[in-house]
């Protein structure tokens, strides 16, 4: 059934999982004794970051972040307000962020440098989606599921107004606005 706004596949149920397994063996081969802790912002990366644990043979703590735009402030500054706080300290521990797509780095860098201050042993970053071609900012991105053209995406956790997060593919997506 074709929904509405919903247009090509861009990475199918099949390639998502192939790719995610090959990212566990990367983070296994680098974290193997480092136990890491998994961040992950709400809501959009939460498919992504239980398919990667779950492809992991090393242990690792995942914890959560949400945040929400401030009110009367452009998308596009970046400038965000957490609204849920990690539970776990980060201090002296390995982490990484786990995000579902990047393209101008302004709040992925916002966060990281929420982060720092709180003395992780290291710092990268994994993100299912990399769309350079909007960065703005220079990220430590250690992990990318696929580099992405600028184009409006859903599924796999990705969202247009809350609704598509449920699809288990990656597919192009026309706005009405």
């Amino acid at each position: 059934m074709k929904r509405q706004g919903v247009g090509e596949v861009m990475i199918s149920e099949a390639e998502l999982q192939k790719r995610i397994g090959e990212l566990a063996k990367e983070i296994d081969a680098d974290y193997k004794d480092k136990h890491p802790i998994m961040i992950s912002v709400l809501k959009g990366a939460f498919y992504f970051v239980a398919d990667l644990t779950r492809a992991i043979s090393t242990p690792v703590n995942i914890d959560f972040l949400a945040i929400s735009q401030m009110p009367g402030v452009s998308r596009d500054t970046g400038i965000v307000r957490i609204s849920k706080d990690l539970d776990l300290s980060i201090a002296e521990r390995h982490v990484i962020m786990v995000e579902d797509i990047i393209d101008t780095g302004l709040t992925l860098a916002y966060i990281l440098q929420n982060l720092a201050p709180r003395r992780p042993k290291s710092l990268n970053v994994c993100v299912l989606l990399d769309n350079p071609a909007r960065r703005l900012v220079e990220l430590p991105i250690k992990y990318t599921g696929f580099h992405i053209p600028d184009r409006y995406v859903v599924g796999y956790g990705l969202d247009y107004k809350e609704e598509y997060r449920h699809l288990p593919y990656i597919a192009a997506f026309e706005k009405d606005e």
